[in-house]
């Protein structure tokens, strides 16, 4: 029998403002059921400090709305974000990295993606207590290979991917394709990356018998020849069995702790573990590639984004984000070399970053997941993005070599 590991993952994400928009709309009592599953998160893992083992991802949309005392005071009677939080810091999960706005980084400037990968994380230490972050969470799974540099050179050691979309560069087995880390290289830089099965996953969102999944993993895992991982990630506040208020009807009772009790009684057949915990007693050697692909979606399968470029105005979008993004690092590279001689530079910097904080926003994937109904939210960002560039641009001196030649023209 091979030794089976299984670690279980719950990414927790809003698109930024939703709490406080769910609240204003009259849909309070939804922003109460979400706020519930976090609130719930570390209350269910008490008693169970020895044995469990969960992962979480925060978009940082999300833990900007969590950290807003505007927030705080909005739902303070129906729960304690400054209490959870903390519960969260103290607590023994293995956070990830994410994107701060939660953009789809494939589809994003490359050039957004250090601000995008850095900013999370300075909020990330802030709220969520750890100084560092081995593992990171594409927003939508949406990955690709350009983005192991930047990966790399933020300290990450692994990223999490689809199962569909690993490449081997020889011929593999089922089980080896989803159950075992593999190193990728790419401009010189390599990251391990920890295929998520997607089958599993998808039992994990919409409710499962602990039974049937201790059952189909050991049968899932029986020919392997190795320490086989098996990793499931889901969304940990959407649909009915995560935002359940029987708590014994729901994820957490029905599922979550009767895996537990059966590994502390010996008989689950399979160990929890933190990512990070394997990976120290079985770092990979082997190399692999991984294709372009996000996650499966509720109506499409990820590997072409369609969720998030299907429609003409969704195309339109993300071509703008390109131009806005391609005209903010002009005016930066402008004010950077002009700056020495500009009268109120800092109110110049002062545009320049609040432009390119709007052009951040502007690509967070609510703002393309829902067809073409929130796109206009993009193009409201970036048409202030133009607004403050070109305001910038106007209060910047011009070249030394064009003053001197419209001088002698005059």
């Amino acid at each position: 029998m091979p030794e089976v590991f299984h670690a279980l993952g719950l990414h927790f994400h809003q698109p930024f403002g939703n709490l406080v928009a769910l609240h204003n709309s009259g849909e309070r009592w939804e922003a109460k059921q979400i706020l519930w599953c976090y609130d719930r998160t570390t209350r269910m893992l008490e008693g169970y400090g020895d044995v469990a083992r969960l992962h979480a991802s925060f978009s940082g949309t999300l833990l900007k709305q969590l950290e807003d005392p505007g927030v705080r005071e909005t739902f303070g009677d129906v729960v304690n974000i400054a209490d959870f939080m903390h519960r969260f810091r103290c607590s023994n999960i293995e956070f990830v990295g994410s994107g701060l706005f939660h953009p789809v980084y494939p589809l994003t400037p490359p050039a957004d993606w250090d601000a995008q990968t850095e900013w999370w994380q300075g909020l990330g230490r802030h709220l969520l207590g750890r100084e560092r972050f081995e593992g990171f969470w594409p927003p939508e799974m949406g990955f690709c290979m350009e983005m192991i540099p930047m990966l790399a050179r933020h300290g990450y050691k692994y990223v999490l991917v689809d199962s569909m979309y690993l490449k081997p560069k020889r011929e593999m087995r089922w089980e080896e394709l989803r159950y075992r880390p593999y190193l990728a290289r790419h401009g010189g830089a390599e990251i391990i990356v920890v295929p998520r099965d997607r089958e599993l996953s998808n039992a994990q969102l919409s409710g499962l018998d602990p039974g049937w999944f201790q059952h189909e993993v050991l049968e899932r895992t029986k020919w392997c020849d190795f320490p086989a991982l098996v990793t499931t990630w889901t969304d940990g506040e959407n649909g009915g069995w995560f935002r359940a208020t029987q708590v014994e009807s729901g994820f957490w009772g029905f599922f979550y702790k009767p895996i537990l009790d059966r590994f502390r009684a010996g008989t689950l057949g399979f160990t929890p573990t933190h990512i990070s915990e394997y990976l120290r007693r079985y770092p990979p050697t082997e190399e692999i590639e991984v294709h372009r692909g996000a996650w499966n979606t509720e109506h499409h399968w990820g590997g072409d984004f369609t969720q998030w470029t299907g429609s003409l105005l969704q195309k339109k979008g993300w071509d703008e984000l390109k131009r806005a993004s391609d005209y903010y690092w002009q005016v930066k590279k402008t004010f950077d070399e002009r700056s020495s001689r500009i009268s109120d530079a800092e109110e110049v910097r002062h545009l320049i970053m609040r432009a390119f904080d709007l052009l951040l926003t502007a690509e967070t994937s609510c703002n393309f997941y829902w067809g073409s109904r929130w796109v206009h939210r993009s193009f409201d960002d970036i048409e202030q993005v133009y607004h403050l560039l070109d305001t910038a641009m106007g209060k910047m001196p011009k070249k030394i070599g064009q003053e001197e030649t419209e001088e002698t023209e005059k």
